[in-house]
């Protein structure tokens, strides 16, 4: 760092506890930085939108969402002709399992924020209790709403449904944008990385979480500080439920009208009947990844951690995930080698939920992909000196060919028609009797023996007609179930892992100290919410090929 730059950082720092001391609300004088960096172009300058305004107005989307699918429950579902149609496609249980489970654990979050904001309702705005009351009403009806309602394909009031469809699914995204920026900000250390302009954004998230409570205003009673960690380690979990509200309310806004013959839709039994190592070796890389994830986290926290220690966390962290990459790029491989064997035919009709699942599935893989290429275009201009930089750089590598494997994987998946078990044709089984007796018996001879015997032939021979089939599907079958299982749980915890706190990226500095802090910021932050939402689609898409296994 030369002389000047210390200065000017000096300079920031002395501005910044000069404010802080006079009550100042975050809005640091920066007319006499001397090199002008700062002065336009960032997001954090001249705004004055504080919390409870963003509050407000979500209050508003929300109150509009949920006035109009209570519409849609009470009066256009129970119109006559209203829903003709059901897309059997369409919110699979799964799915709706998935919606519930995240929508409960939204509003325990919820009422974690209530209990935590009511203690400050003397001294702060009345809006920051108002609006998480307003978005657990919200969840509820919502939840109800999709778990009822998310195969209908609308023919009445077709633009209304359209429009307030459209208006569920912007404020599901909303609600995602909020959830993750305010998620981001907590985890990213600002503090920490002080560097040029990081100030302003340090100063951004003072503004930004002092809705909670300042030096100002003190909680009145002793349990804030427990509700607020309390209720940021479920913001995950209601990001993934904004999520899949958006897309089964894309996949509603694409059936209004839609006339459809869902017959060639088989309604297929979840079973894991023959399925053993997938699951076995799964849940044993779970439970690692886990307690590699709490050591890194536990060490990382320690405020006297020293460089060492902290390169020992970091390493132990990059090494797992190397190994759970590169476990499920070989799984996806086997997989896409079973295929190659595999003669079902592709799946030619149009259908819109298979089509959002193939573009939410690319689409939100480019997030990792974006900062995986960022990492390796670091470590390549460093010359990736170190043994922590060498790992990083082998992380990036494996993660994108594990991401494009697997994606090759489940959309192959996808198009491929079920499996079905071979049914021997009836006259087959009952030909060669009835052709048999008809030649050497009269007619009511033949009866009477017929109603004898064809019972236990019929039966054996739809026993050897399994067998005989059974043994060339079985084995396909029973790999693509493995390699189905063993993926979801892999993906499972690469979505634990970054979604509870786990971010390599701010803890190994080279791309840090090589893009700068401001700018690697934004790549991580924008990137990794669409990586942990990459992870959790792909457990739901790897559960509807396992399915049609």
């Amino acid at each position: 760092m030369t002389a000047k730059d210390r200065q000017t950082e000096e300079t920031h720092l002395s501005n910044f506890n000069v404010a802080g001391a006079a009550g100042s609300t975050c809005e640091p004088d920066l007319s006499d930085s001397s090199d002008g960096v700062v002065k336009d172009g960032t997001a954090f300058s001249s705004v004055n939108i504080s919390m409870p305004d963003l509050q407000i107005f979500l209050i508003i989307l929300l109150l509009l969402t949920t006035i109009w699918m209570i519409y849609y429950v009470v009066y256009t579902a129970r119109k006559e002709n209203a829903v003709v149609y059901k897309d059997g496609h369409a919110g699979p249980v799964w799915l709706r399992g998935g919606l519930v489970l995240f929508g409960i654990l939204s509003i325990i979050m919820d009422i974690f924020k209530i209990a935590g904001y009511v203690g400050y309702l003397h001294c702060d705005s009345a809006v920051k209790v108002v609006f998480p009351v307003v978005q657990l009403v919200f969840i509820i009806v919502q939840t109800y709403f999709l778990w009822i309602h998310a195969k209908d394909c609308v023919q009445l009031h077709r633009n209304i449904t359209r429009c307030g469809l459209m208006l569920t699914l912007s404020t599901n995204l909303v609600l995602w944008m909020t959830a993750v920026t305010e998620e981001s900000l907590h985890h990213t250390e600002l503090c920490t990385l002080i560097e040029n302009i990081i100030l302003l954004s340090s100063c951004a998230l003072s503004c930004f979480t002092a809705g909670y409570g300042d030096d100002k205003c003190k909680c009145s009673h002793s349990s804030c500080s427990v509700f607020k960690e309390a209720y940021y380690y479920l913001y995950p979990f209601n990001i993934e439920y904004c999520l899949f509200a958006s897309a089964m309310a894309y996949v509603l806004w694409k059936n209004v009208g839609r006339v459809i013959d869902d017959h060639s839709h088989h309604k297929i039994k979840f079973t894991l009947r023959g399925v053993f190592f997938g699951p076995l070796i799964g849940i044993l890389l779970v439970v690692a990844g886990l307690a590699t994830f709490i050591a890194y986290e536990m060490q990382i926290q320690q405020d006297d951690i020293d460089d060492e220690g902290k390169e020992e966390a970091v390493m132990i962290h990059f090494v797992m995930n190397i190994v759970i990459v590169t476990m499920m790029s070989l799984s996806s491989v086997i997989g896409l080698a079973v295929y190659k064997v595999d003669h079902r035919e592709h799946v030619s009709d149009k259908n819109p939920t298979r089509s959002l699942d193939v573009g939410l599935l690319v689409g939100a893989s480019l997030g990792q992909f974006v900062i995986s290429y960022f990492t390796i275009v670091a470590m390549a201009a460093t010359g990736a000196k170190g043994y922590l930089n060498r790992l990083n750089l082998t992380w990036a590598i494996l993660m994108v060919i594990q991401l494009a494997l697997q994606n090759f994987f489940i959309i192959e998946g996808l198009h491929r028609e079920p499996f079905h078990e071979v049914q021997p044709v009836v006259t087959v089984v009952e030909n060669p009797y009835v052709l048999q007796i008809g030649k050497e018996l009269n007619c009511l001879e033949a009866s009477k023996m017929e109603s004898k015997l064809s019972p236990i032939p019929i039966s054996h021979s739809l026993h050897n007609h399994a067998d005989e089939h059974r043994p060339k599907l079985l084995w396909k079958r029973r790999v693509l179930k493995e390699v189905c299982v063993f993926l979801l749980l892999g993906n499972v915890i690469l979505w634990i892992m970054p979604a509870f706190g786990a971010r390599p990226q701010f803890d190994h500095d080279t791309e840090t100290e090589f893009y700068q802090f401001n700018m690697w910021s934004v790549i991580v932050n924008v990137g990794l919410p669409f990586g942990i939402f990459y992870r959790m689609h792909s457990v739901a898409s790897l559960f509807e090929v396992f399915q049609t296994s």
